[in-house]
């Protein structure tokens, strides 16, 4: 029970950090190698609650801090177009995020851009559940058939910092910034890629023509 709870706090506090965390399904297996016979499906779910909690806290967290005190008007107004076009295929949306939560790829930036909509986390919280605890299940299961095998140290695990893991961070948060200054509504009308603050200036010089 103590272990559980130790890797709730953990997994939970990992998913609460915006960037330049250890990918949660690292520490599962992690687990795996270092405790092969031990059974993980009570704690792939202790995971997924845990990691889908930090998550929709980011998200929060994003909207309430970034949207609410840093963005301006015309990027909330902006931000809005992706808002509306979520809303109406919100199976979509749900669909997406149940995929991609079964892939090892980093979520928070997602569940950051996805915060700044200001959208009902619920439609995210469910998939990402799911897919995580299968995932994270499926990562224990993993490590603990090779270390059965190979008879691996956990310290043999491969390491967490690294020039690829730095690199795809701040790619990361470079398409978050990018997301924010994308101009949302002319790509899904006219489908021409544009910054926000571009765009406007090029209406303006329409207008003065």
């Amino acid at each position: 029970m103590r272990g559980a709870i130790l890797l709730f706090l953990l997994v939970y506090l990992l998913n609460l950090i915006p960037a330049f965390a250890p990918p949660t399904w690292m520490v599962f297996s992690l687990i795996g190698f270092r405790y092969p016979a031990h059974e993980g499906t009570l704690l792939a779910l202790v995971g997924a609650c845990a990691a889908t909690l930090g998550r929709v806290t980011l998200a929060k967290l994003a909207y309430v801090i970034v949207t609410g005190r840093f963005l301006s008007q015309s990027t909330r107004a902006n931000i809005e177009a992706i808002r509306e076009k979520l809303e109406k295929r919100r199976k979509l949306t749900f669909s997406a995020f149940l995929f991609y939560a079964l892939t090892p790829l980093p979520s928070n930036y997602l569940f950051i851009a996805y915060g700044l909509t200001g959208m009902g986390l619920l439609l995210i919280a469910i998939p990402f559940f799911l897919g995580r605890a299968v995932s994270y299940r499926l990562w224990a299961f993993t490590a603990s058939a090779v270390a059965r095998k190979l008879s691996l140290e956990s310290t043999e695990a491969m390491p967490y910092l690294g020039g690829y893991f730095v690199v795809s961070q701040v790619l990361l948060l470079f398409l978050v910034y990018a997301f924010t200054k994308i101009d949302w509504r002319l790509l899904f009308a006219e489908r021409k890629l544009r910054w926000v603050g571009k765009t406007r200036d090029h209406r303006s010089n329409d207008v003065e023509g």
